[in-house]
């Protein structure tokens, strides 16, 4: 029992050496605000340098780093420009000093969007060793996606008044980034639908199209396409687009005229048909009548 009770206290001693023994770890705190920006445009990111080292440093300063040699040697850049200077100076900074400075990046008009992690490099000096250091990391901004849709609507076969047809409604994506979760709810006027009011969609990629169909009977020259689209953009928030688009429906007449569809003359050739055929037995009649005259003479 006595050796237990001696055990305890005794490695208790040792952990507090060793621990006493170790170096105090300290650090640069480099802290950024997370910005969210769009191709093309400038966004504007704060960063702080705080010296929590155990020593006074001089001639600190932060540059952002976006192009680099990967260790093969092959050169890439980040598809970022810093307006302005590219490196930015700080004030001497003693041991539990902060200053903050500010970079305007601008996301170039091609980028891919997403999150994208921007090196940098504070290099600063230590007072008590008259040496130069740095210290290097990374932040990490958004470049998020306008949506810009367009919306067009078209009938897939002829389009006739009293006649079963399908109209579509064609969803064209010319932003930058993706839209998904979609859906595409009508609101007949001027026609009878036939399918369901309601289509899933899903994904419609950038710089892409889709389309969603309706079985319908047309009741008017003039129908309206009335129409909810419902989505999700690229950064997952839900949207909702109304949409009124008139089309064309034509009459039966309207439609031979234009060339659309042929006249059914099938009733017409039924009628010659019978015609000939009378004839051809009124003919018969007579000429049965005339050799049967021929042989009483």
């Amino acid at each position: 029992m006595k050796g237990k009770k001696l055990t305890i206290p005794i490695l208790t001693l040792i952990f507090l050496f060793s621990i006493s023994l170790m170096p105090l770890t300290s650090a640069i705190i480099v802290d950024a605000d997370y910005i969210t920006i769009y191709a093309g445009e400038i966004g504007k990111v704060d960063i702080e340098v705080d010296n929590s080292e155990d020593f006074d440093m001089e001639d600190v300063s932060i540059q952002l780093v976006l192009n680099t040699v990967l260790p093969d040697g092959t050169p890439i850049s980040l598809p970022f420009t810093v307006i302005g200077s590219s490196e930015k100076d700080l004030d001497d900074l003693d041991e539990g000093d902060d200053d903050s400075v500010s970079f305007q990046i601008r996301a170039s008009t091609d980028i891919v969007p997403g999150d994208y992690q921007i090196p940098y490099e504070v290099r600063y000096t230590n007072v008590d060793e008259d040496d130069k250091d740095k210290k290097t990391g990374t932040f990490g901004i958004r470049v998020s996606a306008k949506t810009e849709l367009d919306f067009i609507v078209e009938t897939r076969e002829n389009a006739i008044v009293g006649q079963e047809g399908r109209v579509s409604l064609e969803i064209v994506n010319k932003g930058l980034g993706d839209i998904k979760s979609v859906y595409v709810q009508i609101f007949p006027e001027g026609f009878e639908l036939l399918s369901k009011d309601k289509v899933f969609v899903g994904k419609v990629s950038s710089e892409d199209t889709d389309v969603a169909s309706f079985d319908v009977i047309y009741k008017t020259t003039n129908p309206t396409l009335k129409a909810k689209i419902t989505y999700k953009d690229f950064d997952n928030k839900e949207h909702t687009e109304t949409v009124d688009l008139n089309f064309k429906v034509y009459t039966t007449e309207e439609a031979i005229e234009k060339g659309l569809i042929k006249k059914n003359n099938t009733g017409k050739y039924v009628i010659f048909i019978i015609i000939i055929i009378i004839i051809w037995a009124i003919y018969r009649k007579i000429k049965k009548r005339r050799n049967s005259n021929k042989r009483r003479a």
